[in-house]
């Protein structure tokens, strides 16, 4: 059976493009694949968090996962830090990576541009991203298209390592939508939408009241032509709303465009916050019956438990190959 990891920041609430563009998968894969699934909590204090918002956000996720949809038993649930592999792991992996290769991550060029102080981690996080992929001997990564960088920089590690100590590790390939890959923000369909936007209608999250879905939706940035077609270089706004529809409906695009075919913005709109605000419905009625329940610790523990073995296991092959004395 192949081996599939992700993982999820705890950093503020996760938006449908978190949901549609990686974790969507996530359900239809626990069926035929063995995966692991973290809360990468190490990786959120790249950058100044509140410790309050950390612990709560990682249970919120947690939590979010099971209300998706995944299941505890047929796959694994835990939270980075849980397992210290990863820290280890993560430091000898920097010393088998070269700084051009780091300097070149844009998302690490976004997130320090204009900064005269950027913490070391910003700069290293990447290689602690391949050490979460590669300690699970993962075959399957499945990320939103902004990741697919992150996924290159882990298979060209794994590869020099191999190469330089022989067979170690297994070399992961990256599982992108072919629709949906990335959600645009709503009110700058430029971008790609962000926890950490300022305007708070730039996003849905998979925790937003039907009101805020509504409001929103209504003023997601369309364009003045009024025809509803799907066409991302002349019509961005309005694209973005026709795949959030798609992949929450089922329908395809073309059913869409032929649906509201010489009808407006308005009701179309109209349409789509109904469609996105049931499909919230279901996940949040899950969320909310879990949030609070001793269950949520127990799935942590018992998934901490199985992926600790899994990673000591990798870690200690590693370790040996590069002639460190393991008792």
């Amino acid at each position: 059976m192949k081996r599939v990891f992700s993982g999820v920041q705890p950093t503020g609430n996760i938006h449908i493009g978190n949901y549609l563009g990686a974790m969507k998968q996530f359900v239809e894969l626990q069926e035929t694949m063995d995966c692991f699934f973290c809360v990468v909590d190490l990786h959120s204090v790249t950058l100044p968090q509140d410790p309050k918002s950390i612990y709560e956000h990682t249970l919120d996720v947690v939590s979010l996962y099971v209300a998706i949809g995944i299941d505890p038993f047929k796959s694994t649930i835990f939270v980075q830090s849980h397992v210290p592999a990863h820290a280890e792991l993560g430091w000898l992996l920097q010393c088998n990576c070269y700084m051009g290769e780091l300097n070149r991550m844009t998302q690490y060029k976004d997130k320090s541009k204009g900064s005269d102080s950027v913490p070391v981690g910003l700069f290293t996080y990447p290689t602690l991203m391949a050490a979460d992929i590669l300690l699970y001997d993962t075959h399957i990564v499945p990320v939103g298209s902004d990741q697919k960088q992150h996924i290159e920089l882990t298979r060209d590690i794994a590869i020099r390592f191999n190469n330089r100590f022989g067979k170690t590790f297994v070399v992961p390939e990256a599982q992108i939508k072919q629709s949906g890959a990335r959600i645009m923000a709503l009110d700058d369909p430029s971008k790609k939408m962000s926890k950490s936007a300022e305007n708070p209608l730039s996003r849905i999250t998979l925790l937003d009241s039907p009101d805020q879905v509504k409001k929103a939706v209504m003023k997601a940035t369309t364009d003045s032509e009024g025809h509803i077609r799907y066409d991302e270089e002349n019509k961005p706004g309005i694209s973005n709303l026709l795949t959030i529809y798609s992949e929450f409906s089922g329908m395809s695009i073309s059913e869409l465009e032929q649906k509201y075919e010489g009808m407006g913005y308005g009701a179309f709109k109209k349409d789509l916050v109904e469609v996105i605000n049931s499909s919230l419905e279901n996940i949040q009625q899950r969320y909310r019956k879990i949030r609070n329940s001793d269950e949520i610790i127990q799935i942590l523990k018992e998934g901490a438990q199985r992926a600790e073995t899994v990673a000591n296991s990798t870690l200690q092959r590693v370790k040996e190959k590069m002639g460190f004395v393991v008792l």
